[in-house]
This record gives C-alpha cells, structure tokens and sequence, in this order.
C-alpha cells in the first residue's frame, strides 16, 4: 500500500511512519516540506540501522495526498479543520482518523465537536465519496517510536465503507503486535476517540506510562 501520513512530522506521525515504512511505501507529508525530508531521512536510517527495509519519502500535505492510496491525518484536533480544508485530492480515497478532539483541565477530558466526534466533523469537510475510517486513536505516541519494544496492542476501527474497513484493518494488522478489530460504523468512532483521555487518566493517577487496550 501507498500511505500518506498528513502531519507526518509530529510524534504520531514519526512513530506511525516507522512502523509502517518497512512494508509499505509511506509518504510523509509537512506543511514544511524541508521537515517532512529531515523525517523521511531519520526513518530510513532508524530503519537501516535495524536492518530493516524502509520506502519512505518527505514532502508537502498536498503531495502525501496526492501520491497516496490511504491518508492518515496525524494531526491535532485544534488544527484538522484548518489542515484539511486547505488540501484537495480525497474524493474516493481511504482517509484515515486518529484524530481525539480531548482538552487537558485536571484531569484529561473527551470534548467532542457538536458532530458529536472528531471523524464526523472531518467527513463533512471531505467530498462525499472519500471513504473515511478512524484507527489509531488510542496507540500512544511513544509506543509507536519505540521500535526495540515489543507491541501487544488492540486498534478499534470504525467506518461505513465495509470495503474500505477492511483495507484499513489490513493496514493496522500488518504492523507486528498490533491486532485490529472492527467497531462498527463511523457513528461508533465517538466511543473510540473518548477512550484515549481514559487511557491517559489511568496512566497519570496510577503512574504508568503509554497504557493501551488488548481485547481478549
């Protein structure tokens, strides 16, 4: 698969890139296009260090979307509206949504938009025919870049698109110790989002640090 990491730059996109760079080929796209090259660049020599192959290439938003058959936007809430209405090119693509719209007060909290979730604001500001699922949402950001550590984690997936559902469970299933499971549709992904303040809750009051989810 050709995957596209919007906001590729940032911790989740990094660590995603990583991940998946040694089986598919990912292009990670910057509003700096000079980041997204110096990122390309940290993840083939990570990779290659490891002995691992890597297929990765730095670029703009605008050209990860455009090169890509699957989308990750890799971006924070606050600015995925501004981000993705500036971009063009989705129309019958796999867009994919980590996106968790959460505030920090004294504790962390689920503050969805009036859509009622972060992937049902973004599907109105896609043409209708993008196919949007969301994954990735509750995989801290650290585990992704911790490539020497073992990964044993669930990533819920949630769309309507069944066919494209399946391609992004492909996806999330081909990186080692992730497993993906199907949440329903896009309606559910509210339930998925509100499970990452959840998760940060538990890890700050009980002192730990990158808690995930396993379904057994």
């Amino acid at each position: 698969m050709r995957v596209g990491i919007v906001g590729g730059t940032g911790d989740i996109g990094e660590g995603l890139a990583m991940r998946l760079s040694s089986r598919h080929d990912v292009v990670i796209g910057s509003r700096d296009e000079a980041r997204a090259v110096t990122s390309s660049q940290c993840c083939l020599t990570t990779l290659r260090q490891r002995g691992l192959p890597c297929s990765c290439e730095g670029t703009t938003n605008q050209q990860a979307v455009d090169r890509s058959d699957i989308v990750i936007l890799a971006v924070p809430f606050s600015h995925v509206a501004g981000t993705v209405s500036g971009l063009r090119g989705f129309s019958g693509k796999i867009v994919v949504s980590p996106v968790n719209p959460i505030e920090k007060r004294d504790y962390f909290m689920y503050v969805p938009p009036p859509e009622g979730s972060a992937a049902l604001m973004i599907r109105k500001l896609l043409p209708p025919d993008a196919r949007l699922c969301t994954a990735f949402n509750t995989v801290a950001a650290n585990k992704w870049r911790a490539l020497d550590q073992e990964l044993h984690l669930a990533v819920p997936v949630c769309g309507d698109d069944r066919e494209a559902k399946a391609t992004v469970m492909e996806l999330v299933n081909s990186i080692e110790g992730i497993r993906a499971y199907d949440a329903g549709p896009l309606a559910a992904s509210c339930m998925v989002e509100s499970l990452t303040p959840l998760l940060l809750n538990i890890a700050r009051f009980n002192r730990m640090r990158d808690v995930g989810i396993e379904f057994r």
